[in-house]
């Protein structure tokens, strides 16, 4: 019986997705809850599960093209289903097998995987073959330099489809390499990045003709050698969308203050030296986040959004921290959940693992959703200062610039000390310039002395 997949909503009723790439193809067995394929939504990029076990029929859409919510992705042939014309007869059974409430339901796919249809475990998911035959596989091998493959290599199966995560694919085709080639040399093991870079330490840089870096550079279409256009979509579409709105929206105006965080800097050279916090990686940005968090208690409004519908300025009791961070697809702000109630160490590592997720593409829709104030490190670029905009429905944004040594006053006398710049973002609709000097003051006040945490609560 042919089953057929539609694009589920992906969160936050987004309307389409773009299908990146596909994990299987036609005439490949795949099992309950096995990857199909990645799909792009305008926040980011989610892996798709089977909802059943079978033999994929039909792909509705290719790779790059974009797709409905609700429209036919994919088509199974399920094994074990009766056909149409073969369950005519039984119609009485079914009527009354649906009236005793065993009516298939669709499963929930997004964060919670298929529900089983059947009592038994799946069976494990078998090794997929390639979507190329073996002949081309092969001629890629033989293409190839012979002495940048090992001797085992002319003899390994490459009818499979080469054991990888979507990430280290992602990396292996924009570094230029056949990840063939590299499943070749390491096995019957998962690839690993270390495995991509050890192949192009041996066998050298890709051609000229290699894979463009970025997506988006995947999909230029070059009209000569004066220009290049490149298409708005994904990411970078929803992203420009929202800061217009929320430049055109909210009425923005920026502060400014210079602090010296020299104790500051010091405070975290020492949590490094401690051995028992060394895994935590502690970085003036974690210690910002906490600053902030503990400064928002007293400026309440800046952890507010604006409901224009409602008439209303609502005020959460929680802050779930926004951390802007640049990707290849373009700017995200994924957020820490309830970052007021998180010790030091805690958003250290809160902190690391929002910048792999995000660096890996992988943020979810729901990890993007909900914000209540945000942070943006421009100080990894060498930038000391700037006047950022509004995420939409938050009313604070904190610029956090480099960390400089330069001469300061310091007990009355001139002394080279670590200096930073804080840039403060707000809607003047929810903020009034009083409370947003203050805020920036708080924060100020513990990066210049990081004791005065213990004063507030």
């Amino acid at each position: 019986m042919i089953e057929e997949f539609h694009l589920p909503d992906l969160g936050e009723g987004l309307a389409e997705a773009e299908v990146v790439q596909w994990l299987v193809a036609p005439g490949d067995t795949v099992t309950l809850n096995q990857t199909l394929a990645e799909v792009e939504t305008a926040k980011a990029v989610v892996e798709l599960p089977s909802p059943f076990d079978g033999i994929v029929s039909t792909l509705h859409a290719e790779a790059g093209e974009t797709v409905a919510v609700g429209a036919p992705l994919i088509a199974f042939d399920v094994a074990g289903a009766e056909t149409p014309d073969a369950a005519a007869p039984d119609a009485a059974t079914s009527d009354a097998a649906s009236s005793a409430g065993e009516e298939k339901t669709p499963p929930n796919l997004v964060g919670y995987g298929a529900a089983p249809a059947k009592g038994t475990r799946p069976a494990r998911r078998a090794r997929r073959a390639a979507r190329v035959d073996v002949a081309a596989d092969t001629a890629v091998l033989e293409a190839a330099p012979h002495d940048a493959l090992p001797e085992s290599a002319a003899t390994a199966r490459v009818g499979e489809r080469p054991r990888s995560t979507p990430p280290v694919r992602a990396y292996a085709k924009r570094s230029g390499v056949d990840i063939v080639l590299v499943a070749a040399e390491v096995g019957d093991r998962v690839i690993t990045r270390d495995d991509i870079d050890a192949y192009l330490e041996r066998v050298g840089s890709p051609a000229a003709t290699a894979e463009p870096r970025t997506p988006e550079a995947a999909a230029a279409v070059s009209t000569g050698e004066r220009e290049t256009r490149i298409p708005i979509r994904g990411v970078r579409k929803h992203t420009a969308a929202a800061m217009v709105q929320s430049a055109f929206t909210a009425p923005h105006v920026t502060t400014f203050h210079t602090v010296d965080v020299t104790a500051t800097m010091d405070l975290i050279a020492s949590l490094r030296d401690d051995r028992a916090l060394s895994e935590h990686r502690i970085g003036p940005l974690a210690v910002v986040a906490k600053a902030v968090c503990l400064a928002l208690s007293r400026t309440p409004g800046l952890n507010s959004r604006w409901d224009d519908a409602a008439g209303e300025i609502v005020q959460p009791h929680y802050v779930d921290l926004g951390i802007a961070a640049a990707t290849e697809r373009g700017l995200i702000v994924p957020n820490i959940r309830d970052a007021d109630q998180m010790t030091l160490t805690q958003l250290a590592d809160a902190l690391r693992a929002l910048t792999e997720t995000a660096r890996s593409g992988k943020t979810s829709p729901a990890e993007l959703a909900g914000g209540t104030f945000s942070i943006t490190n421009i100080g990894v670029f060498g930038i000391d200062a700037g006047t950022p905009i509004l995420p939409p429905g938050q009313s604070g944004i904190l610029a956090v610039g480099a960390v400089r040594r330069m001469p300061w006053e310091h007990r009355g006398e001139i002394a080279l000390r670590q200096v930073m710049t804080l840039s403060l973002s707000f809607d003047h609709r929810v903020v009034d310039g009083a409370e947003g000097a203050r805020f920036v003051k708080d924060v100020a006040d513990i990066l210049e002395e990081p004791g005065r945490a213990m004063l507030l609560r």
